[in-house]
C-alpha cells in the first residue's frame, strides 16, 4: 500500500486534569486532529491504526474502522476535524500511526500520523 503525501494531518493534544486521577496513575489526554485532502481527487477515510506509548514503557495498539464512528469523504482541499482521547498510566507519552484512505479509483493509501507528545503541563522542561 502506497504512503500518501497529499493527506495532511495536524494534531493538537492537551492534558485533562479534571478527568485524571494522578494518585491512581490515570492521566487523561484529549487530542484534536484536522485531516486535509491536498490532492486532486476525493478520498474516504476507512480506518485508523495507533501506537500509544507511555513513559513507563507500556504500549497499546488501537485499530478500527473510521474515526469517532465516522468514515468521512474529503473532497480536494476539504478538511475534517475530530476530537478523541486516551488514558495513560504516566504523565508523559506519545502517539503515532496512520489512516487508510480509499481514493475514487479504488486505490487504498496510507496517510501517516507523525509522532506527537502527550504531556502533563510542566512535566517537560
Amino acid at each position: 500500500m502506497e504512503t500518501t503525501t497529499w493527506i495532511d494531518v495536524q494534531v493538537d493534544a492537551e492534558f485533562l486534569p479534571e478527568q485524571s486521577l494522578t494518585s491512581e496513575d490515570r492521566y487523561m489526554f484529549q487530542y484534536t486532529i484536522t485531516i486535509t485532502n491536498r490532492g486532486e481527487h476525493s478520498s474516504q477515510l476507512l480506518s485508523r491504526s495507533w501506537l500509544i506509548t507511555d513513559s513507563i514503557g507500556e504500549t497499546n495498539t488501537v485499530e478500527g474502522d473510521g474515526v469517532v464512528g465516522q468514515q468521512p469523504i474529503l473532497q480536494p482541499n476539504q478538511s475534517y476535524t475530530y476530537t478523541s482521547g486516551c488514558i495513560l498510566k504516566s504523565p508523559l507519552g506519545t502517539m503515532e500511526g496512520f489512516y487508510v484512505f480509499i481514493q475514487e479509483d479504488g486505490t487504498k493509501v496510507k496517510a501517516p500520523i507523525k509522532v506527537f507528545t502527550l504531556a502533563m503541563p510542566n512535566i517537560i522542561n
